[in-house]
């Protein structure tokens, strides 16, 4: 899987990170769950441990390379502890966003952390970036502030933010969460040459331990009133809940990929790109009304995708420097002396 184009995944990314939110709004009934959508992500994580391990099975069997590529040492593998606190942390401030804010709002805000994330890319990875790249990244934060706002121009514009607070300020939270953990996932991932299976296989055991930390918390503090979490984690539970569990997990499959063989960067323009998919379902599914302000957005978030990955000489006409005419001349004086 090494060898697929990072677009190609990226793509599918963006996809299903897409109908993320969608899918964890259909699931709800009646504005909350009727499930403890705290086992949602530890159910997402047993999934992608599972995955993980299966390919890394088939990798040792088809390989035999690959032992050599397995780090055991306590001090590498606890390494893996702090994305996956991160990690669960920001998974289930995930669905208390979604009680508070709709599902294009909610999308457009996860878009604040390509920020976070080019900042902490510059600061903890030491990756440089081009003036374009820092003005794409810029961009594209005016696209999503301006798609956030909703009303201006309408008979009535009571407020240009509808929802409550806190669905903002978790919102923030959230953006800031991914991309800390995001930073120092890819940061993990790259520091050796460990298969990318047996990286996962670390992370997703501690990411299932912590979730299970939590559900016992939950019972603890709820006086196990419902009873202790595994006799109940499939309560409530519908198709519409499945897809939400193999979605997070998939999508959590992918961007561990692009951790290990691209960079935060691709992983963050996905997530927000997503945005387009999610505002053409949403009005079909929830009846969504695009305003103006959200297309002027997304086109901004277009301009600014251009920008960051596109070749420099396709965006701006670089000036033929003194050191080209001279190496011009050169040429000329030396082909005038081999005709003469």
């Amino acid at each position: 899987m090494a060898a697929t184009p990072w677009y190609f995944v990226a793509v599918l990314l963006t996809i299903l990170t897409s109908s993320q939110g969608i899918l964890t709004t259909l699931s709800q009934s009646n504005g909350g769950y009727k499930y403890d959508y705290a086992t949602v992500p530890f159910l997402a994580e047993v999934f992608k441990l599972i995955v993980s391990g299966l390919f890394l099975w088939r990798e040792m069997r088809t390989s035999s390379s690959t032992t050599s590529r397995i780090t055991t040492d306590w001090k590498s593998v606890r390494l893996f502890v702090i994305p996956s606190l991160i990690y669960l942390i920001h998974n289930n401030v995930q669905f208390a966003t979604l009680t508070y804010v709709d599902t294009s709002t909610y999308q457009i805000m996860g878009n604040l952390k390509i920020v976070t994330t080019g900042i902490l890319f510059r600061l903890f990875l030491k990756r440089k970036l081009s003036k374009l790249q820092w003005m794409a990244i810029g961009l594209l934060a005016v696209g999503t502030t301006t798609s956030q706002v909703k009303g201006c121009g309408e008979a009535s514009c009571d407020s240009l933010f509808t929802a409550p607070i806190q669905g903002y300020l978790l919102g923030i939270l959230s953006a800031g969460l991914s991309a800390l953990a995001g930073i120092y996932t890819e940061f993990l991932m790259k520091r050796n040459n460990d298969t990318l299976y047996w990286q996962n296989l670390q992370l997703y055991t501690f990411g299932s331990l912590f979730n299970v930390a939590r559900l016992i918390a939950d019972d603890f503090r709820h006086g196990f009133e419902k009873g202790p979490w595994w006799q109940r984690i499939f309560d409530g539970y519908s198709i519409t809940t499945w897809m939400v569990v193999l979605n997070l997990g998939s999508t959590g499959l992918l961007v561990s990929w692009l951790m290990k063989y691209a960079d935060n960067i691709v992983k963050v323009y996905s997530t927000s790109m997503a945005m387009l998919l999610t505002m053409v379902a949403s009005i079909y599914l929830f009846s969504f009304k695009p305003t103006l302000q959200l297309f002027l957005g997304i086109v901004i978030c277009i301009m600014s995708l251009h920008m960051y990955f596109a070749p420099p000489h396709t965006l701006v006409d670089l000036p033929v420097t003194n050191e080209a005419h001279a190496k011009t001349l050169k040429q000329v004086v030396v082909e005038e002396k081999t005709d003469s």
